[in-house]
């Protein structure tokens, strides 16, 4: 049996999905809506293409554009095993 791959906001921990634990402290993020990314790299939303999703909420703060996101996203745990 495969198991499923895990989410960022899964394997991160952050709390941020729709009905996550910090959702009304901190908001949803933008990574676990974007619809468009579904499937990709097996992927909910953009679940396993964060890095590619402008406005995602990484080490509590919101991140711009994937250029701008590019070195942070290189030094991330969850990044570097998809």
């Amino acid at each position: 049996m495969v198991s499923k791959k895990q989410n960022c906001w899964e394997y991160m921990k952050c709390g941020r999905e729709p009905g996550g634990e910090n959702v009304a402290e901190l908001g949803i993020c933008r990574a676990a809506t974007e619809e468009s990314f579904s499937g990709i790299n097996s992927g909910e939303n953009g679940g396993r293409i964060c890095f590619a999703v402008a406005g995602t909420f990484c080490t509590r703060e919101v991140q711009g554009t994937f250029v701008k996101k590019h070195t942070s996203c290189k030094n991330c745990n969850f990044f570097k095993i998809l």
